[in-house]
């Protein structure tokens, strides 16, 4: 049965904001959605964000309750809050478990390791697709070139090495069970995916096609609207 509603969630289309969406469905809480739609030019996020928080970024999770108005900002620390303030136990391993200390690099890793050289790549990719002088666009090339191959492109190979081989261990990063590091990690994968990254690493493939048939990824897919991670 869904909670009375007191969570709402501020959503930017082809964001991050969507695992905070997955982590609402898994646990089957009500929440209303308020929808915002990148620039499609500079890609960025609307400025009415930032009347919500003063970074100005999605995802944005409100909490009123208990007469107080609690508001989140970032990802991973929306999915630990969600899940410790309504998980009742679920998504996460027990407290002091092996699995929970690696529930807890999980979490971390995401954004902490994981996307940066992702993030490196797709910036690089814009400034070789910005409108530059005749003269100017070879070199701007060539820099986006050099930063790929000396910096992110190793740091990717490495780290999808690394979750590739953990995954070939266990089902789901922490263990035996799903966790909300699943989904916290669902995003700098399928990033990888759509940029050609994952190549024939048969375990992320088979592990990105398990959390995408898990109902709640569905019904997060519905409730956000069109999800492109290859946009820029």
């Amino acid at each position: 049965m869904k909670m009375a509603a007191m969570l709402t969630l501020h959503h930017l289309n082809n964001s991050r904001s969507q695992r905070v969406l997955w982590v609402l469905e898994e646990l089957d809480l009500k929440y209303e959605i308020r929808r915002y739609e990148r620039d499609p030019k500079t890609l960025r996020a609307p400025s009415s964000l930032t009347h919500i928080h003063p970074l100005g970024k999605s995802p944005i999770l409100e909490d009123a309750r208990d007469g107080r108005r609690d508001v989140l900002a970032e990802s991973g620390a929306i999915l630990e809050y969600v899940v410790e303030t309504y998980g009742q136990g679920r998504l996460r391993p027990q407290a002091g478990s092996p699995e929970a200390l690696k529930y807890r690099f999980w979490l971390h890793f995401a954004e902490g390791s994981m996307m940066s050289p992702i993030l490196i790549r797709l910036i690089m990719g814009q400034v070789e697709k910005a409108p530059l002088p005749f003269f100017v666009k070879p070199i701007a090339k060539k820099i986006s070139q050099t930063v790929q191959e000396k910096a992110s492109t190793p740091e990717i190979k490495r780290q999808l090495d690394f979750v590739e081989t953990e995954l070939q261990k266990t089902p789901w990063l922490a263990g035996e069970a799903f966790t909300a590091a699943d989904i916290q990690m669902s995003f700098p994968l399928e990033a990888a995916q759509a940029r050609g990254l994952v190549g024939e690493r048969r375990a992320i493939k088979g592990y990105l096609d398990q959390l995408r048939m898990r109902p709640a990824y569905q019904r997060a897919l519905q409730a956000g609207g069109p999800y492109d991670l290859n946009y820029g």
